[in-house]
């Protein structure tokens, strides 16, 4: 924290403490800043200062004309991780489980490869390729970001597409023309959202999303690479590792 005030800090760390244990439980409101200025004698900007580090937590959630209120806990919905080289299969039986609707809305379109993207597929910094926008929703409420990219072939040209209908990957076009897929590599982090995840995400302050860049391989060749995009405070992820017995 840029500001290392000693008097906003006790208002944060009271506040989160009754918050952790239970004094303070979900849904339960937040003292405003008047009561705070006057319950732990500070001023009216070290309050201010107080609730919004709360709120940049994800511990309080503020709307206006009510003021603030305790964060409900919410309950993650899984969303299972599998083999599908289709990523609106997995996620519709994942919302269908759920009792959720689900959809989604693409854009595809030609782009130049950013350097962590060529560096996964393999192709030179600034190539060609094809870059996939998705949206997805579950009973309409955005869900889950996922943008993928293929390389161009030569002689290839991708004029820009849009839709809410199944659009084929590249890695289901392989496998549908018989030619294997051998791997799929995945890596998961957690950071905090970019203002227009946030936004497309209708994200609250504080809530971290999970980063999920997975890479689709036809022998040692990558064939497609995709980073989805998460909430953190709504789902969790579930893998299934086949026994090697």
């Amino acid at each position: 924290m840029a500001n290392s005030d000693p008097v906003y800090l006790r208002v944060v760390e009271d506040i989160r403490r009754q918050i952790v244990d239970g004094t303070l439980p979900p849904g339960a409101p937040i003292p405003s800043r008047h009561q705070i200025t006057r319950k732990y004698s500070v001023g009216e900007t070290a309050a201010r200062h107080a609730l919004r580090v709360l709120a940049q937590e994800g511990l309080i959630i503020g709307r206006v004309g009510s003021g603030h209120r305790v964060r409900e806990k919410p309950i993650l919905l899984p969303l299972h991780r599998s083999r599908l080289p289709e990523p609106h299969a997995a996620f519709a039986n994942d919302m269908q489980a759920g009792g959720r609707q689900p959809s989604w809305n693409w854009r595809s379109e030609l782009a130049d490869a950013p350097p962590d993207i060529a560096h996964r597929l393999r192709v030179g910094e600034c190539s060609p390729v094809i870059r996939t926008r998705y949206v997805f929703r579950g009973d309409g409420r955005p869900a889950q970001l996922l943008t993928s990219y293929e390389p161009v072939e030569p002689g290839q040209s991708q004029a820009p597409e849009e839709g809410t209908y199944e659009r084929r990957s590249a890695a289901f076009r392989l496998a549908a023309s018989g030619r294997p897929l051998t791997e799929i590599s995945e890596t998961v982090l957690i950071r905090v959202p970019q203002p227009t995840e946030s936004d497309l995400l209708e994200l609250p302050a504080g809530v971290q999303v999970l980063q999920i860049e997975r890479t689709y391989w036809a022998g040692e060749h990558p064939v497609e690479t995709s980073d989805a995009v998460v909430p953190g405070d709504r789902f969790r992820l579930v893998y299934g590792i086949p026994s090697p017995l």
